[in-house]
């Protein structure tokens, strides 16, 4: 299913991406933000449901300087809320929330996938080696916070999460590490393994696991991202 899945990432279909039953036990909508339009928030805002989040790699991030939400919350010792976890036990992957200097509000499927568009020719800049002009782009074109929240793929001994995976996903798919993804939601819930299995065969779409993933890095001199 993983080579269906990257040719379908290739060709800008969406991808369902399942993480594990010892941890969310939930299955994302993913796409490549290098095709993502208003139709396809749209589809991601009304078939998944879940929040719609950019993810990229830790280096891109890094290139950016942005800072990681829980540092930041962590600085502000009065909140004190970094000592509880969610229950599959992660940190956060999320950063800061922007939106393009070109929208209107933020929150319309347009503006999003505007914000998106940018997003991708930031990182499309960085992971050309244009970090500077990467860096320009960004802090000229975007404000937060904004309606797009930014999400940085962890090393994969730190984080094993649907961020990482879809940003894996990419790679393997030889993309920009530059992905759009929500979670599939069912109503009062999250949509379970097989009803997403379902929803794949009815759509004429690919439904991926972490463990195929992870099974096509084997080999590899590491599993870093």
């Amino acid at each position: 299913m993983l080579e269906e899945a990257i040719r379908d990432f290739r060709r800008g279909k969406c991808v369902l991406l399942y993480d594990w039953p010892g941890r969310e036990n939930e299955v994302d909508m993913v796409y490549y933000a290098g095709f993502v339009d208003a139709d396809k928030i749209y589809e991601l805002r009304t078939e998944a449901g879940g929040l719609i989040c950019f993810g990229t790699s830790e280096g891109v991030v890094k290139a950016l300087g942005l800072p990681l939400m829980s540092d930041l919350i962590s600085s502000y010792k009065p909140l004190n809320l970094l000592n509880k976890r969610a229950s599959y036990g992660d940190v956060s992957p999320f950063t800061l929330w922007v939106n393009s200097v070109d929208v209107r509000t933020g929150i319309s499927d347009v503006d999003r996938a505007k914000t998106i568009a940018k997003l991708h020719e930031v990182v499309s800049l960085i992971v050309k080696g244009e970090a500077e002009e990467g860096r320009r782009l960004f802090y000229e074109g975007f404000y937060a916070p904004g309606h797009v929240p930014i999400l940085a793929a962890r090393d994969l001994k730190v984080r094993r999460g649907h961020t990482e995976l879809a940003v894996l996903l990419a790679r393997l798919a030889g993309l920009t590490p530059s992905v759009v993804f929500a979670e599939m939601l069912s109503p009062g819930t999250s949509m379970s393994l097989n009803e997403a299995e379902k929803y794949a065969e009815k759509k004429g779409l690919t439904l991926v696991t972490g463990d195929e993933i992870l099974k096509a890095l084997e080999g590899a001199r590491d599993h870093d991202l």
